[in-house]
């Protein structure tokens, strides 16, 4: 059984840091891809950041590139979310999020990802 639990979501001001942690447990053995994605009120849910376990190799969607880096710990099996100058668009529900089948390539596509975490409020104020 695989299972997916956010932390660290908050409120900030804008131009703030925030840090999202994901512990990821069960079984896991292959490579596969990690994501953040968030979701805004009634507005699809958008990716954020991807990574793969086998490597490292990231992808970051151009609204937060630069300001957001995505990282994991294989070890503890944790998937971090380091957020800088936070702006209130970055206001969203964010969601981890688990791809056993990548082959390798990662992509922020939501229907690629087959676990979900439930969710933590990120909330930025201008």
């Amino acid at each position: 059984q695989i299972e997916l639990v956010e932390s660290g979501g908050g409120s900030v001001q804008a131009g703030g840091s925030l840090t999202l942690s994901c512990s990821v447990s069960g079984n896991t053995y292959i490579d596969h891809c990690l994501a953040w994605f968030r979701q805004a009120g009634g507005n699809e849910r958008e990716g954020v950041a991807t990574i793969y376990s086998g490597g490292g190799r990231t992808y970051y969607s151009d609204r937060v590139k630069g300001r957001f880096t995505i990282s994991l710990d294989n070890a503890k099996k944790i998937l971090y979310l380091q957020m800088n100058d936070l702006k209130p668009e970055d206001t969203a529900k964010y969601y981890c999020a688990l791809d056993l089948t990548s082959g390798g390539r990662c992509f922020l596509t939501a229907v690629r990802f087959g676990y979900w975490g439930q969710g933590t409020q990120v909330t930025v104020s201008s």
